[in-house]
């Protein structure tokens, strides 16, 4: 069996059963993330079983088409959005705002880089949107931490539902599908206004998990606080808009200086299970960006490689993190495999 072949089934069906076991938990705990990452896992299994099915029995336009909107716009935004959920009730809001920011900045770059000619004003539009919702999603953090979240779903939910006509309707130049010189699919059959969503959803949804998983890891870990901030609304806006700029620079430097604490209490036995498992979280969204984003360049020869990888790292983190699995069960049965304990 071809590696292009190979690859992706095996990251369809190890997807899948990941979106199972997350299923299973969500079933018991009902927690929000857990619910959404399932989406999220299972959109990730569609997206490569679509590639699966191609390289072994051919591309067809239908197919194409499902493999663009489930694989290039959905499956990063709403592991992400897992993400702001299981964070909801943090400050992490404004870590979300910055998402929204960085997307609508990079489907601007992207328009710039390539000049769709096709864009039909969307150059303008999708980061606008980008923008206003950065400001909403700050704005609702500033008001009460626990609000923000569910704007953030609202608007990735509603830009994926708009999402759906936007690519099954885009008109596409036969055969209807576009493959490099290996046989990797591409984006490249699909109009301007269509390819700007790619941007606009996966940097959001990247750069959520990737911010989260620094985040978490940031407040769980033993801390080092070399530089202080505060970010209490009742010291003044102004004050207030200062520490938040400040914010990156001391928790960036706070978190380095941390790392010598954090590695004697993991060997120790001490550190929480978000510390390890935000990590793998991180590496798991991180490993396909950077391939996803290499073909864009013509580098397609770790794509596949680049999908499994994450897919791997992905289910390792939430393996390790007792938030999500507090026992590690055969799912949808009372057949335990593993109960855990946080450390003390």
């Amino acid at each position: 069996m071809e590696l292009n072949v190979l690859l992706p089934l095996l990251s369809s069906t190890l997807s899948f059963v990941f979106a199972l076991f997350l299923l299973d938990q969500w079933l018991e705990r009902r927690h929000s993330y857990q619910l959404i990452w399932t989406i999220g896992m299972a959109w990730y299994g569609i997206s490569a079983g679509t590639e699966f099915w191609g390289a072994a029995y051919g591309w067809s336009e239908p197919l194409y088409r499902t493999w663009y909107l489930i694989g290039a716009v959905y499956v990063a935004a709403w592991l992400g959005l897992g993400t702001m959920f299981l964070l909801g009730r943090t400050r992490f809001g404004y870590g979300a705002a910055i998402s929204f920011v960085l997307a609508g900045l990079f489907t601007f770059l992207s328009w710039r880089r390539y000049e769709y000619a096709d864009a039909a004003g969307t150059e303008a539009l999708y980061p606008l949107v980008a923008v206003v919702a950065a400001v909403a999603i700050a704005v609702a953090t500033y008001r009460s931490k626990g609000q923000w979240a569910p704007l953030a779903g609202v608007l990735i939910v509603g830009g994926s539902l708009l999402a759906v006509p936007v690519v099954l309707l885009a008109p596409l130049e036969a055969p209807g599908y576009v493959l490099d010189a290996s046989g990797i699919p591409v984006g490249d059959a699909m109009p301007g206004y269509a390819r700007l969503l790619t941007p606009l959803f996966n940097v959001t949804g990247g750069f959520a998990l990737a911010f989260g998983a620094l985040y978490s890891t940031y407040v769980f870990m033993p801390k080092q606080r070399v530089l202080r901030y505060d970010l209490r609304r009742d010291r003044g806006v102004l004050r207030f808009l200062f520490n938040l700029l400040f914010a990156p620079v001391a928790i960036t430097v706070n978190l380095i200086a941390s790392i010598p604490g954090t590695v004697v209490a993991q060997v120790q036995g001490r550190l929480h299970s978000r510390v390890p498992a935000t990590i793998l979280l991180a590496i798991g969204g991180f490993v396909p960006s950077v391939t996803s984003g290499l073909s864009r360049f013509g580098v397609t020869e770790t794509f596949f490689l680049g999908e499994l990888l994450g897919v791997v790292f992905l289910f390792a983190g939430f393996l390790v993190s007792i938030e999500v699995f507090r026992e590690i069960r055969i799912p949808f049965t009372r057949r335990v495999l593993r109960v855990r304990h946080e450390a003390a």
